[in-house]
């Protein structure tokens, strides 16, 4: 074994300069391509160098197509780097308020005690907290100036699809996130045998192992506080409402059971969107979306570029595109500050080759421990 990896290292020498070789031919590339105002990508150029090498590298051929897929995204990154960036985010990054000024109106979608008014006050606390029916008036009242709390993962019951679908149609500004402890309990206004259950969805999901051990039947409503609302004013017998201590207690619903959620440490992270972005210089994840082009290996050439940046994906998201059939948007949080070069010049890169490309913010995450 000691021969092979000798030459192993052999090999390795001869390898780097003849990297290096190339990378200084990527950067004279480069600067032509600056000068005549061209784009970075030749999608045809690299596929024809992919198909060429994996015919010549025979039943090596897909492991050499991904050797050079990789080799071209370095030399893509790099010129990317030496034509100055995407303009319009380096002003961003540049004038973009590094505070949040004063929060004025807070929208969120229920009513008082729901989890969103939890996380409302955790993000900013003494501000005026409006709330309306449904998320899509929360996003409309964003697009007035006003900021909006929306819940998007649950730990035990996942993504709130229909607030990503809205965050990839309106693509607002994420300006902060709460992680919100959730503690569900069932509670009811009149005495008697619980039949049916009200709750939001999610609540009902993450409370499924108690509602179907019991055989109670369950009903979908908006939100969980807005539950407990209409329980309280029915008082329908047999109805019951799946809702935290906070909202039982605030609509005068008498608790049964505490803690009838699936998972003990049951979480819901929380994001505020608004029209302008604000970039502190503490930021620790940033959020973007995009599609993708219809080739092989699209989606792992992307992530492949966040791994080689040393960048640590937290989540992605995909969604359909309305109206067009297996496309989809993207959506990827990952840990990094934007005021980073290294990490500015990845996302410009981004924007630079992929379609429907939107920088999202960045922003910090805080805990139901963490104090503001």
């Amino acid at each position: 074994m000691a021969v092979e990896r000798r030459e192993i290292d052999r090999i390795d020498r001869e390898l780097l300069p003849l990297f290096l070789e190339r990378m200084g031919c990527v950067e004279r590339v480069g600067e032509l391509k600056r000068q005549a105002g061209k784009p970075v990508r030749n999608a045809a150029r690299e596929q024809e160098i992919i198909d060429r090498v994996s015919r010549q590298a025979g039943e090596m051929g897909q492991s050499a197509a991904e050797f050079y897929r990789a080799i071209m995204a370095i030399s893509r990154d790099r010129e990317h780097n030496l034509m100055g960036g995407d303009p319009d985010l380096l002003e961003l990054e540049q004038r973009a308020n590094r505070e949040l000024q004063s929060p004025g109106k807070v929208v969120c979608q229920g009513v008082r005690g729901a989890y969103s008014h939890q996380a409302a006050e955790r993000l900013f606390p003494g501000a005026e907290i409006g709330f309306v029916p449904e998320f899509h008036e929360v996003f409309r009242e964003v697009s007035e100036g006003a900021l909006g709390v929306v819940p998007v993962e649950n730990s035990a019951a996942g993504s709130v699809t229909a607030v990503y679908d809205l965050i990839l149609k309106y693509r607002f500004y994420i300006v902060g996130a709460v992680d919100i402890r959730v503690e569900h309990c069932l509670a009811a206004a009149a005495p008697g045998e619980i039949t049916r259950v009200l709750s939001h969805p999610q609540a009902l999901a993450q409370c499924s192992e108690l509602l179907s051990r019991e055989g109670y039947e369950t009903e979908d409503y908006s939100n969980t506080a807005a539950a407990a609302k209409a329980v309280a004013e029915s008082r329908e017998p047999g109805l019951g409402v799946i809702c935290s201590e906070d909202a039982a207690r605030r609509y005068g619903l008498t608790i049964l059971r505490r803690g009838v959620q699936n998972v003990r440490n049951n979480t819901t992270r929380f994001v505020a969107v608004s029209r302008e972005a604000v970039l502190p210089v503490d930021a620790s994840k940033i959020s973007l979306c995009f599609s993708l082009p219809h080739t092989t290996g699209s989606l792992h050439s992307v992530l492949r570029r966040f791994a080689g940046s040393g960048l640590n994906l937290t989540k992605i998201e995909s969604r359909p595109l309305p109206g067009r059939s297996f496309e989809y948007d993207f959506y990827l949080d990952f840990t990094g500050c934007i005021h980073d070069p290294s990490t500015l010049n990845l996302i410009c890169a981004l924007k630079a080759e992929l379609p429907r490309f939107s920088f999202l913010g960045n922003y910090s995450e805080l805990s139901t421990e963490e104090e503001i």
